[in-house]
């Protein structure tokens, strides 16, 4: 077994057991320039996907195009669920030219930044009604280039800091991607609406502007590139041949997890399929949920894109500091139960009609356990990985943390136009039930390998 083995074997067996980390200690992570530098970078994760999935699904209610097919068309997302298959190749190969100049780590970030610019910039240009399918294949370009700069980034944040670390990191990046999402949600809409001169009712150039706006926009994350180190390579030994590479890049990754968990991968990779089911589930169909119930572009930028991602913020740092102080898995319950629990809130509110009061209450409850639970999974995922094979490893637990959610997320606006946003709604907090036993049976597995 390797060091690095025996290092994150440690970190799964005794992560549940509270650090000895004072508060001024927890906090003081945060104004640390790695962590600042992972706020700017999360800001740039955070920008494309709700450009391809959230917001996008706004654009596509307003310009009439039904929810069924809005709902299949959240499979652009799987892209997110399937980069596993080319992590080894962001993991292991260096790009020519560029990884000269910047290193592997942020040459695949920057060729990254620039696929997704490109397709937003093409997004830009399209119709929704007059060529669907083009608009659908910017949005794929963008969603292949926002998963290869999440394997990249990944890897460059475990390989950044030491595993104590991991979890305020993995704060900072959530506060810079719940930044993003007000950027890519509010700051769109309210582009929009101030082209269109405010009000009601769909204009084309709207979008187009907007869009353009956001395509500007990923030039936070390549100057944050370009200005950053490139952390210390990895050594690793040249292949000889073609199929010792392959051994190295794909076989090798996944054979240490199985060697290092055994039968509890299972465990852990069910874990990780499911945590954020319920949540990936609702969410491809709330933005036509806002656009029915009859919420403006400028009230959903106000309450739903920038209030609630504040709560997002607040929940983000929550969860990443009482994770360093109380430990990983007991936040991971916690979170679990906040998002079923706030599903319910949203089948409370379909029954309101158009109250702005109530949304408030409800985005704000639902902000704040999504990121009390995005902070503390993160970590999570990141203490399961072994740095000798970070982007590809993590690349895995997040396609598995996709897959599933996603495949079921096309299937939403048939549901909703079949039964109901309520039933619906009811249905996505029951998901998150599984979950919670999935969480007690991996803590019962840990105390087990302890003892």
């Amino acid at each position: 077994m390797t060091e690095s083995s025996k290092s994150n074997n440690t970190a799964f067996n005794t992560e549940d057991v509270a650090p000895k980390t004072s508060w001024a200690q927890a906090l003081r992570i945060y104004v640390q320039p790695t962590s600042l530098r992972m706020l700017a970078l999360g800001f740039s994760a955070g920008l494309p996907p709700l450009l391809v999935l959230g917001t996008l699904s706004f654009w596509l209610r307003e310009a009439d195009i039904d929810r069924t097919t809005i709902g299949f068309l959240s499979w652009v997302g799987l892209a997110y669920a399937f980069k596993w298959v080319w992590s080894p190749l962001v993991d292991r190969l260096p790009l020519p030219v560029m990884n000269r100049l910047l290193g592997r780590r942020r040459s695949w970030l920057l060729f990254a930044q620039l696929v997704i610019a490109a397709g937003l910039l093409g997004m830009s240009f399209m119709d929704p009604k007059q060529s669907l399918q083009a608009l659908v294949i910017c949005a794929v370009v963008v969603a292949f280039g926002s998963a290869t700069q999440d394997i990249a980034l990944d890897a460059y944040r475990i390989e950044s800091a030491k595993l104590d670390d991991q979890a305020a990191l993995a704060a900072s990046y959530q506060s810079g991607y719940r930044l993003a999402m007000i950027w890519a949600g509010a700051g769109v809409l309210w582009v929009a609406s101030k082209v269109q001169g405010g009000g009601a009712g769909y204009v084309l150039h709207a979008w187009h502007v907007a869009y353009s706006v956001m395509a500007s926009s990923m030039l936070v994350g390549m100057c944050t590139v370009l200005l950053s180190p490139e952390p210390l390579a990895r050594p690793m030994a040249p292949a000889r041949n073609a199929q010792e590479w392959i051994k190295g890049a794909l076989v090798a990754p996944f054979a240490d997890f199985i060697r290092r968990y055994r039968w509890q991968a299972l465990l852990l990779l069910a874990l990780i399929g499911l945590y954020r089911v319920s949540d990936v589930v609702m969410g491809i169909m709330a933005n036509p949920f806002y656009v029915d119930m009859g919420y403006t572009k400028d009230e959903v930028a106000a309450v739903s894109k920038v209030f609630g991602v504040i709560m997002t913020l607040l929940g983000a740092f929550v969860g990443g500091t009482m994770a360093a102080r109380w430990g990983v898995m007991r936040i991971l319950m916690l979170g679990a139960v906040l998002s079923a629990c706030t599903n319910v809130l949203f089948a409370w509110l379909s029954t309101r009609g158009h109250d702005l009061t109530a949304l408030i209450w409800v985005i704000s409850a639902d902000n704040l356990a999504g990121g009390i639970a995005s902070a503390a999974f993160i970590a999570y995922l990141s203490g399961l990985t072994n740095v000798q094979y970070s982007a590809t490893q993590y690349a895995l637990f997040s396609s598995m943390m996709n897959l599933a959610p996603k495949w079921l997320a096309g299937f939403s606006g048939a549901f909703v136009d079949s039964y109901g946003y309520q039933a619906f709604f009811h249905t996505t907090a029951m998901m998150g039930v599984p979950v919670l036993l999935l969480i007690y049976l991996v803590s019962r597995v840990k105390m087990d390998a302890n003892a």
